[in-house]
């Protein structure tokens, strides 16, 4: 069960859809999770990660472009950032992974740097994803998130339409309720 923030404040989830297309069954995932999320849990679609240019520390030495600005302070203005994604040729969409990229750096500072971090996602193919969700959840936690394991959720839309299974909605809105209940371990220097 999903615990809000009992100070009043909402728990914002930033949510990042590797798929561009409009009709995407991640898109149509994400936006299920956003209609149904719990009482305190905000669920903020990012769109426009298809502006976003590819990274380019020549871009990133003065200021960001607009695009790439404004994904930043939309996830770090969130508590926590969930990935919803198809698999394209056995990994992760190039808009994803540059999302992650942009969102990596300043190195060390950027945006992405100590936020819990979960993936989930579907694609017509028998394997559900689990290529995709599996590189996105370790380009996160090498740009420095605190991927939450427990939040996986690999569905093959061949299999069933996740959009309508109630069994399928319910583990993706489990997924929602672990990464937002969960809590970093701290551990002394």
């Amino acid at each position: 069960m999903t615990t809000a923030d009992t100070s009043g404040q909402s728990t914002r989830v930033a949510v990042l859809v590797g798929s561009l297309r409009a009709d995407s069954v991640n898109r149509k995932i994400a936006e299920i999770l956003r209609d149904q999320a719990p009482a305190g849990v905000e669920v903020d679609i990012i769109d426009g990660l298809e502006q976003v240019p590819f990274y380019n520390e020549d871009l990133d030495a003065g200021d960001a472009p607009a695009a790439a600005a404004t994904l930043r302070e939309r996830v770090s203005a969130a508590d926590r950032v969930l990935a919803i994604t198809p698999e394209y040729n056995g990994t992760m969409p190039a808009v994803l992974n540059n999302a992650i990229d942009w969102l990596s750096r300043p190195y060390g500072a950027g945006a992405i740097v100590g936020k819990p971090f979960g993936v989930v996602g579907a694609t017509p193919t028998p394997y559900g994803g689990k290529w995709a969700l599996a590189d996105t959840a370790r380009s996160a936690g090498i740009a420095g998130a605190v991927v939450v394991e427990d939040v996986t959720v690999s569905q093959s839309a061949i299999e069933v339409d996740p959009t309508t299974d109630a069994d399928v909605q319910a583990k993706l809105l489990g997924a929602l309720g672990t990464l937002v209940d969960f809590t970093p371990v701290v551990t002394a220097a």
